[in-house]
């Protein structure tokens, strides 16, 4: 009898600690899943942010062009309409708020309007156009460099990738989901040749994302979307 209590005792003894063992492994993976999931949330926040402020943006630079109207108005506002549908189908793609829209304070008033020198009547770019969004001004300080090939070459990034423009004013800047604030892009349009070589300044829902003033270096007259497009990481 003695025996018996004695070998009872010790398996119960090694049942408690195999429990404590699964408990804790199961704690474990519990909290590696926990994180996992709290990386791809902070992601998808960022994304679906950058996406409602390119969406307000672009709404806010329609009712601009609609109360002080010019003979490029409609075509103008037909090419943002377009855009915005673009937007949508990406937010619905990257399970965001479809229709979820924000301004930035500091570029609602003073950027929604193109370049003084706006190109002639456009057509609405095609429905492959990428979703645009751009989060902050940019920088006054990005450098920006015109004609075909005369900057330095470097990595190519973004392969495949069609270009566009995110509404913003300012002077020549980018705007990346994949690169960091300070990473410096040269776009080429090679449809015409032209490129210019500008910084990352906020964070997108595309790779690389122009604003005006550097769009307007590398486009083509009447067109809102560079469909062949090298980007290049130089810095």
């Amino acid at each position: 009898m003695s025996r018996r209590r004695t070998l009872s005792t010790k398996k119960k003894i090694a049942l408690l600690v195999s429990a404590a063992t699964v408990a804790g492994g199961g704690a474990f993976a519990l909290a590696a899943t926990s994180n996992a999931a709290s990386v791809q949330n902070a992601q998808s926040s960022v994304a679906c942010q950058g996406l409602a402020t390119a969406l307000g943006n672009n709404q806010k630079f329609i009712a601009d062009q609609k109360a002080n109207p010019d003979a490029q108005s409609a075509a103008r506002i037909a090419n943002r309409e377009a855009v915005i549908a673009q937007i949508k189908v990406q937010q619905q793609a990257s399970n965001c708020v479809v229709g979820e829209s924000a301004q930035d304070s500091q570029t609602g008033q003073q950027n929604a309007q193109p370049p003084a020198q706006s190109a002639p009547a456009q057509s609405a770019p095609a429905q492959s156009a990428p979703a645009q969004a751009a989060t902050k001004p940019p920088a006054q300080s990005a450098p920006a460099n015109n004609g075909g090939g005369a900057a330095a070459s470097g990595q190519q990034v973004c392969n495949g990738s069609t270009v566009t423009l995110s509404g913003e004013g300012g002077a020549p800047a980018a705007s990346s989901n994949q690169f960091p604030a300070g990473t410096k892009l040269k776009v080429t349009n090679l449809d015409n040749n032209k490129s210019t070589t500008v910084e990352v300044t906020s964070v997108s829902g595309s790779c690389a994302l122009l604003n005006n003033a550097a769009f307007e270096q590398v486009r083509e007259p009447g067109k809102f979307l560079i469909r062949r497009a090298l980007i290049e990481k130089v810095g």
